[in-house]
This record gives C-alpha cells, sequence and structure tokens, in this order.
C-alpha cells in the first residue's frame, strides 16, 4: 500500500494536487465587481487632473488678472487671490470659534481693494476675553497692503439658528451672511478670502485646514480602488484552485 500511493504521487496523482475549477458564480461575481473597482479608481484619477488643472488656472489667473476681472468670471471656493488695498472699519467677530479647546473669534474685516467690490477678509482666529461681557480688542493695519489666501463661502452655520448680531462695532455675530455686508458696502464680493496665513498683514492665528478634497486626496482613493481590484482578483484566482483527489471526489456533483 505504501509503495502503491508513492507511485501515485510520482505520476501526479497527489491526493492534496490543486487544480482550476471553474466557478460560475465566482466569476460572475468577480466579473461584475473587478471593473467597477478599476472604473472608480480610474475616475479618481481623472478627478485628481481636473484639480490639478483647476489649481494651475487659478495660480495663472491670481498673478495675471485684476480683482474686477476675477469677480466677473465667477468665484469659486479655494481659488488664490492676491489683493492690493486697505482694511475699512468694519469688523464682526465670528462666535463660538475655538482653537486647542480655547474659546474665541474670528475676525472678519471688510476690506477695500484698490478697484473693484468691497470683499470681506478671515484674518484667523482670536482669544476671547474671559468675561462674555467684553469684546477682544485688536489692532488694524491703517494703511495700504497686499493681502493673500483662498476664497471661501461666507460662514453661515447650517443648523444653528442665528441669535442676532450684538449692536456698535466690532460686531459679535453667530453666522455672516452676504446681505449684512452689504448693507455696509456699496457693492461686495460673493465669497470671503481667508488669509494665507499668520504672516499676512493683519493676520491673527490664521491655521485654516487644508482642502480635503485636493488633488492628492483623489489619489489616495484611487489607490485604495485599486487595491481592491487586485485583492480580489488574487482572492478570486486562489478560491479557483481547489484540491482534488479521494477526498473531494463529490465536488463534481
Amino acid at each position: 500500500m505504501g509503495f502503491a500511493k508513492e507511485c501515485d504521487k510520482a505520476g501526479g496523482k497527489d491526493p492534496g494536487h490543486r487544480r482550476w475549477r471553474f466557478n460560475p458564480r465566482l466569476m460572475m461575481f468577480s466579473g461584475c465587481l473587478l471593473p467597477l473597482l478599476l472604473a472608480l479608481g480610474l475616475w479618481q484619477l481623472q478627478r485628481a487632473g481636473e484639480k490639478e488643472v483647476l489649481l494651475q488656472q487659478w495660480q495663472l489667473q491670481a498673478t495675471e488678472l485684476t480683482w474686477p476681472e476675477l469677480v466677473s468670471l465667477g468665484l469659486t471656493s479655494g481659488q488664490p487671490v492676491a489683493l492690493s488695498g486697505h482694511y475699512g472699519e468694519r469688523s464682526w467677530l465670528l462666535d463660538n470659534r475655538t482653537r486647542d479647546g480655547v474659546a474665541g473669534y474670528e475676525i472678519l474685516t471688510l476690506f477695500e481693494p484698490a478697484e473693484g467690490p468691497s470683499v470681506v477678509v478671515n484674518r484667523g482666529w482670536l482669544r476671547a476675553p474671559a468675561s462674555r461681557e467684553r469684546l477682544p480688542v485688536f489692532p488694524t493695519p491703517a494703511s495700504e497692503v497686499i493681502v493673500q489666501g483662498r476664497l471661501a463661502d461666507y460662514p453661515v452655520p447650517p443648523v444653528l439658528a442665528d441669535a442676532g448680531p450684538t449692536p456698535g462695532w466690532p460686531r459679535r455675530v453667530q453666522a455672516l451672511h452676504q446681505s449684512a455686508v452689504a448693507a455696509e458696502a456699496d457693492t461686495v464680493a460673493s465669497k470671503v478670502i481667508r488669509l494665507a496665513g499668520g504672516d499676512q498683514p493683519g493676520a491673527f492665528r490664521a491655521d485654516w485646514q487644508p482642502d480635503r478634497m485636493g488633488p492628492q486626496t483623489h489619489y489616495g482613493y484611487a489607490v485604495q480602488w485599486f487595491s481592491l481590484a487586485l485583492a480580489l482578483l488574487v482572492l478570486t484566482i486562489i478560491a479557483s484552485y481547489r484540491k482534488t483527489g479521494a477526498d473531494n471526489d463529490n465536488d463534481n456533483g
């Protein structure tokens, strides 16, 4: 008996030998899911390329187009801008803003460009005084400056109700609508500017969250989809090989 078993192994009749077995259900599942995963990965690569082209276009516009020309083309959140002008006298203190667990305000000041409509500049975060009865005192550049930053939407929370602004200036607000700014200026841009950093004129703590849907994010998603596709392919191949021999004779029905 032992000699016969050794002969079977030598002749390629090892009971533990694996052979390819076609599984219709497995192939149908993998055949439907694999193209979908690959398509999602390719789509994310396409989105990353579009974002890179858009960023290059924005950088070119920021250096070659004037502020009125940018406004006429339509302003988009995330778009970089550089403006020459001076800060106005109107500032809004955006309430309930925290940094590192400390309560404070984001300081939004009306900015008057050398040409074109006025625009609100978010100068960053400032620590709140210990008492709610007091508002922070902060300096504002009086001379003409050049500010750089990125456009963003007006800070209007989607859920919280606006409790109403405090009287006088600077004005404490829970949200800032474009209509409220329009009451203080002849014309006002449809977006606000977030200063590029704390080294900008009139800036405070301007450490904004990075763009979560930039090109690198899309590249990361593409890698995930392609990795899932590769894993599916490997698992399908492994599952398609079954042991043949006396212990698996029932596989054929």
